[in-house]
């Protein structure tokens, strides 16, 4: 097996970090589909630490023995991935997002809460998650509830746009000061700060 792929989770939030997993959607000639297969789904859900190094090996395993069922979960997972996207692209540019794609997330977070449960331990409670092992949408459960919570809470007005003209990733703007321009400032904000030099340097 190759080495996994290191996702970009610069989005600051689950949801976004998911709508993030495609590159340079307006260009053809250069978009990079970073999701391609379930495994992918599990090395982003590792990643963002939404489920241990151990259980991943667990879910990777069931997954592999059952393809049919792992391509499933994950044609769900590009679908909400999708409608996600969508809507929060919308609000970063002051726009409601569309009824379909709010439904589509509400859905999902429905389904999610079905499988949360709250649980005793050390003397006190937690929500914790109640799958089976042949539960592959697992991994897209806390994901879908956080994009819903994050369409009904107060940082919604925080969902921001990248400002550099060959990206259209979405992220937080938890700085100080809600002034970040940029998902990632050594990349986009890097180029853009070039460029700027670049037009000076020629004027």
């Amino acid at each position: 097996m190759g080495r996994e792929f290191q996702f970009d989770l610069t989005g600051g939030h689950p949801a976004l970090d998911l709508a993030n997993t495609v590159s340079r959607r307006d260009d053809p000639e250069r978009r990079a589909e970073h999701l391609n297969n379930y495994c992918d789904l599990i090395a982003l859900a590792a990643q963002s630490k939404m489920i241990s190094s151990s259980l991943a090996r667990q879910i990777r395993n069931y997954a592999e023995e059952h393809p049919g069922e792992a391509a499933r979960s994950f044609r769900r997972t590009r679908e909400l991935r999708e409608a996600i996207y969508r809507a929060y692209a919308a609000i970063a540019k002051g726009k409601p997002a569309a009824d379909d794609d709010v439904r589509a997330i509400e859905r999902a977070a429905n389904e999610a809460l079905r499988h949360r449960r709250l649980a005793r331990k050390n003397g006190s409670y937690r929500w914790e998650w109640q799958a089976k092992s042949n539960d592959l949408d697992r991994l897209l459960w806390p994901i879908a509830l956080a994009a819903a919570e994050l369409l009904a809470s107060d940082e919604l007005k925080l969902v921001r746009w990248c400002e550099a003209p060959d990206c259209e990733w979405l992220f937080l703007d938890n700085s100080r000061n809600r002034s970040r321009r940029w998902c990632d400032m050594k990349s986009c904000g890097n180029r853009a700060k070039a460029r700027r030099h670049y037009q000076r340097a020629r004027t």
